[in-house]
């Protein structure tokens, strides 16, 4: 796939055919790129990072705004993959603004005129994906036909039409920054920075100087962990720790008697390690081989979509079962059949900074934890979570949550899961968005004081 990052490959998928595209079709409205827009791509130039920090200009959005400012979302990651951190805040925040969240692009045929995929997956969530020919020169030729498509669209689609004046852009990847900043009348911008990015596999090499672009413009940052806060702070004034939350009630279902367990591992041997989340970089296959080594007569689960690897690089025994993604509401069920729940991270430069967001849902289940020494997981974790700093400790704390599970801090995890709300978490984001936005707005008016007519005259 030449011209697209490798970091960016995962996104840029080819979409199925046949049976399952005609639904995809029939479930979506198609927006075709204008004819005319070729010579507008031609007369764009990428942003480039021009001296500190600089608060978006906010210029009368008007009455009530604040309450209801509309969201332009820019995204590495699918609304419809691992329902994680973009999916639980913006759901919520839908409550009260409009969302269009647009993803990275997918291939389509190459006959076919570059388009806009677009439905509304909730209420006030617009998805948007764009369908290129065939991928472009490199990821800001990408951006700016997929800026034309989104401006066509937020003009006449009747999703869109009417609904997104005076956006704020929220981003979760800087790479789009560069062409998308300052377009669509934008009011402010926000970074939620989920992830040292930088660190990941196959991460493109100029990540950190467009990072650097989007955190001199950007009015709020905000970080999933505290690593992350740690890091970011020292480049922007105004950076939120907002970690992991968790719908207790949701993974509490994994705790109810009525919560059937699935025929994917109810009928596997016991005992069953269980893991659910994305099967990428980021995991010690080592200790994951190792692990089923020690236990011949257990099962470990790993249970989620594969990312930047391969099926044939995963470990292979007889008691490992790589069962794919799952739905987010099967996953209580899921879980109910753990009997220890794992994190079997590696620790390298793609988990330095990492936050799991799978800890608290671990707890709100009832079931004993055993991770490797994640910096994050130890300082907000321990001592619910058992650390283990090298691979016979994890496999000895393992065997330990077999032995004997510690009651009471199963119960400290099932109370802290359910005083950790999702709800609340984007509720105080909110609020800090909304406090910056007002700076924003006090700082564009004293740029611009109101001329007094009779004075002048």
């Amino acid at each position: 796939m030449s011209g697209i990052s490798p970091f960016h490959a995962l996104a840029f998928r080819k979409l199925p055919s046949g049976p399952l595209m005609e639904r995809m079709m029939e479930e979506t409205v198609p927006h075709p790129f204008p004819a005319h827009a070729q010579d507008q791509l031609n007369a764009l130039s990428s942003i480039e990072p021009s001296g500190p920090y600089r608060a978006s200009s906010v210029e009368g959005p008007g009455p009530g705004w604040i309450e209801r400012f509309p969201i332009i979302v820019h995204s590495h990651l699918r609304w419809d993959f691992v329902w994680q951190r973009p999916q639980q805040i913006l759901s919520r925040m839908a409550q009260h603004h409009r969302i269009a969240f647009i993803e990275e692009p997918v291939e389509g045929s190459r006959y076919a005129p570059a388009s806009l995929e677009i439905s509304e997956p909730m209420d006030n969530i617009i998805r948007i994906v764009p369908l290129l020919p065939g991928p472009p020169d490199g990821v800001d030729e990408q951006s700016r036909v997929i800026l034309q498509l989104v401006r066509a669209a937020l003009a006449d689609h009747p999703l869109l039409q009417g609904r997104f004046e005076r956006p704020v852009q929220w981003f979760y990847s800087p790479m789009t920054a560069p062409v998308m900043l300052g377009e669509f009348g934008s009011a402010g911008v926000v970074y939620d920075c989920m992830d040292e990015l930088a660190n990941f596999r196959f991460a493109p090499t100029d990540i950190r100087q467009r990072e650097a672009l989007l955190l001199d413009r950007a009015d709020i940052v905000y970080t999933g962990g505290y690593q992350l806060y740690e890091a970011k702070s020292a480049q922007h004034p105004n950076v939120h720790f907002h970690g992991c939350g968790v719908d207790a009630a949701h993974f509490g279902g994994a705790r109810l008697a009525q919560t059937q367990v699935p025929a994917s591992i109810a009928n596997l041997a016991r005992p069953v390690f269980g893991y659910f989340g994305v099967i990428d970089e980021r995991l010690d296959y080592p200790l994951i081989a190792a692990l089923a080594a020690q236990f011949p007569e257990a099962s470990i689960v790993m249970a989620g979509p594969l990312a930047k690897v391969e099926q044939h690089q995963l470990p292979a025994a007889p008691n490992i079962h790589w069962l794919g993604q799952q739905a987010y509401e099967d996953l209580p069920a899921l879980a109910k059949g753990f009997d220890v729940c794992l994190m079997p991270f590696a620790l390298n430069d793609a988990t330095r900074f990492i936050n799991p967001t799978k800890t608290l849902e671990y707890m709100a289940t009832a079931t004993p934890i055993v991770s490797t020494a994640v910096a994050d997981v130890v300082r907000n974790f321990t001592p619910v979570v058992a650390i283990a700093h090298d691979r016979e400790e994890f496999l000895d704390l393992a065997a330990r949550a077999l032995r004997s599970p510690d009651a009471e801090l199963i119960e400290e995890g099932v109370q802290r899961a359910a005083a950790a709300s999702w709800s609340q978490t984007v509720a105080d984001m909110r609020g800090e968005l909304q406090s910056a936005l007002r700076s924003a707005e006090d700082r564009s008016m004293a740029r611009c004081p109101v001329v007094d007519a009779e004075a002048t005259e």
